[in-house]
């Protein structure tokens, strides 16, 4: 097979750092970003600082992750890691999540594997994010590689196997494990499904050519994200009933950054992520039950939806939400009557928040119940009770 050059993708390496920092300390968004964290240093001393770091896991350690631990202090009621004990901490793996938040949830688990004294993991990340090209240089200095969602027609397959490869290079060959969504883009409803597309894409990257071979090499452990309250639930209702109203709309590159922005900076509650065992074993298994290529893939996909949903940790507002949007009491004993009327005070606040002419409230209601609904939902219908 020949050699890829990956460099249109990769993250940075730690010859590259200088300049990309370099590059950043130049950038006034970028560097009244980096000021929150010393707000009583000037900027000259910043980019002293900044422009210090040589190597990428004391820039993580000593930089992003003490920009996390801030909006995770300030914005949350606590972050937790649970399963690392169903990971072989030397060996890298590939971690398939929901998604939630474009920012948070890959900084989240970075920076609680720093805290738990794990690698952190290279992140895959849509193009679509990068707005402005500082971005990118922070982004890929951060330990994320691109992800180039619409190359064009031809350049399509080029592009996935440039990917699928870049994927399986970085498990087998650098021993560094990746985070990676399940789904292009969020599921703004929370309904969480893996694509099936995309465990196609990992497949073209393998050696051998059974399926279960190739995904088992990449050691595929799904991973669950919970969110007590996303604060993004407004501007993704609001999104639905701009694509009800009218099926062409598109987000511009100003509402991607209002997402980050609203997604960084407001209130989450409580957040838990929870690791699944490897599921390389029960691959080899589906493998001989479905011959069909096809089938193979929508039954891994269903096994990795299975683990993620398996794994939800379940909020009384999900609860709430749960019987408000069904019409039922199924755990009305689990919340009290105040925590349903503060749950309900809460969605009018955000939805006074959206910002639409013709706004259909009703249905905006119903579509940020369903986002608090689905999780417990799934979680049911996976058998875990």
């Amino acid at each position: 097979m020949a050699v890829m050059n990956f460099d249109s993708i990769r993250c940075y390496n730690a010859e590259e750092m200088p300049v990309a920092l370099e590059r950043l300390s130049n950038e006034p968004q970028f560097m009244n970003l980096f000021k929150m964290l010393s707000p009583q240093s000037s900027t000259d001393e910043l980019k002293k600082l900044l422009i210090n770091y040589d190597n990428i896991y004391d820039f993580q350690k000593f930089i992003v992750n003490r920009f996390v631990k801030m909006v995770e202090k300030n914005t949350t009621e606590g972050v937790e890691l649970t399963g690392l004990e169903n990971i072989d901490k030397n060996r890298a793996v590939l971690y398939i999540s929901n998604h939630r938040d474009i920012v948070l949830d890959a900084a989240f688990l970075c920076s609680q594997l720093v805290d738990n004294g794990v690698d952190t993991v290279e992140i895959g990340i849509g193009d679509n994010l990068l707005i402005y090209p500082w971005i990118e240089d922070f982004v890929r200095v951060n330990k994320s590689f691109i992800v180039r969602r619409s190359p064009g027609a031809k350049q399509m397959l080029e592009t996935l196997q440039l990917l699928s490869a870049y994927i399986a290079h970085t498990i087998r060959d650098k021993n560094q494990s990746v985070w990676i969504a399940q789904r292009e883009g969020r599921a703004k409803d929370a309904d969480d499904r893996t694509q099936e597309s995309l465990l196609k894409m990992f497949n073209m990257g393998g050696s051998s050519g059974g399926v279960a071979e190739n995904l088992a090499a990449l050691h595929i452990c799904p991973l669950t994200i919970s969110y007590e309250y996303d604060p993004c639930d407004y501007l993704k209702a609001k999104e639905f009933q701009q694509k009800r109203d009218n099926p062409g709309h598109l987000k511009s590159p100003e509402d991607d950054l209002l997402n980050m922005k609203t997604g960084l900076m407001g209130y989450k509650g409580r957040v838990v992520y929870k690791i699944s065992p490897e599921i390389s074993s029960e691959l080899f298994d589906l493998q001989e039950k479905y011959p069909a290529r096809n089938e193979l893939f929508k039954a891994i996909a269903q096994l990795i939806d299975r683990k993620i949903h398996g794994n939800y940790t379940i909020y009384k507002v999900n609860m709430i939400a749960y019987d408000m949007l069904h019409t039922t009491e199924r755990f009305h004993q689990s919340y009290s009557l105040r925590e349903k009327i503060d749950f309900e005070k809460y969605m009018d606040k955000q939805i006074e928040k959206i910002d639409l002419e013709e706004k259909d409230t009703v249905f905006l209601k119903t579509k940020i119940l369903e986002m608090y609904a689905n999780p417990l939902k799934n979680k049911i219908n996976a058998g875990v009770s």
